[in-house]
């Protein structure tokens, strides 16, 4: 039995820690797609640095998603403010469904500067979990759970988020901030808003857990 134990804890171990691949192939956008209001192309709101370093101009509001769909999985971000913080998140499980404005159909982990790490239903998506903020607000937050850990402004944040079968934790900066469940839909693609803010991304890998 304990043989047996061993055996599944690690594989489950190795499971977590095998096929990390980033979502930035490093040169282009390829296998990404951008949906604003007004319209524009990657090219104009987006740049791959000499680092491989992504540098967003944050506007026009909308979003850079990915075409493929993703379920279970560990996704690793890395993003920072690269003048005055202000507004972002990161969206999983983008769907087909009525927008609410300018957001699609998703959960949005944000970052946000002040509130990084508060998990938002967007449009028709919803968790078990009750929210935090007021009832009917416009905009409904499931606020984080523990105190701050968010780096000063310039500086890099690092976000792990683990997305099991409707269950979705998000730690960011090594404390687990978040955690709701039976996430509707549980699986989709992942994108990162323009909410009006320029700001840098590095490191998105993503880790398959099936």
């Amino acid at each position: 039995m304990v043989k047996k134990l061993l055996g599944a804890v690690i594989l489950t171990v190795f499971a977590q820690g095998a096929g990390a691949t980033d979502l930035f192939n490093g040169r282009d956008f390829s296998g990404w797609e951008l949906q604003t209001t007004p319209a524009a192309a990657i090219a104009d709101l987006f740049r791959v640095l000499p680092d491989g370093v992504i540098a967003s101009a944050g506007k026009p509001s909308g979003f850079l998603a990915t075409q493929e769909n993703y379920r279970n999985y560990k996704l690793h971000v890395e993003w920072r403010w690269t003048g005055k913080p202000g507004n972002g998140g990161v969206l999983l499980h983008i769907s087909p469904g009525q927008f609410d404005r300018v957001w699609p159909v998703s959960l949005q982990v944000q970052t946000k500067f002040g509130n990084a790490g508060d998990l938002l239903p967007m449009a028709a998506a919803g968790f078990a979990e009750p929210l935090t903020s007021a009832p009917g607000a416009e905009t409904r937050i499931k606020a984080h759970t523990a105190a701050d850990s968010e780096k000063p402004a310039g500086e890099w944040n690092a976000c792990d988020i683990v997305s099991r079968d409707g269950v979705v934790e998000v730690t960011l900066n090594g404390v687990l901030q978040n955690r709701v469940s039976h996430v509707s839909p549980a699986s989709g693609r992942i994108g990162f808003q323009l909410e009006g803010t320029p700001y840098e991304l590095r490191r998105v890998e993503l880790t398959p857990l099936e």
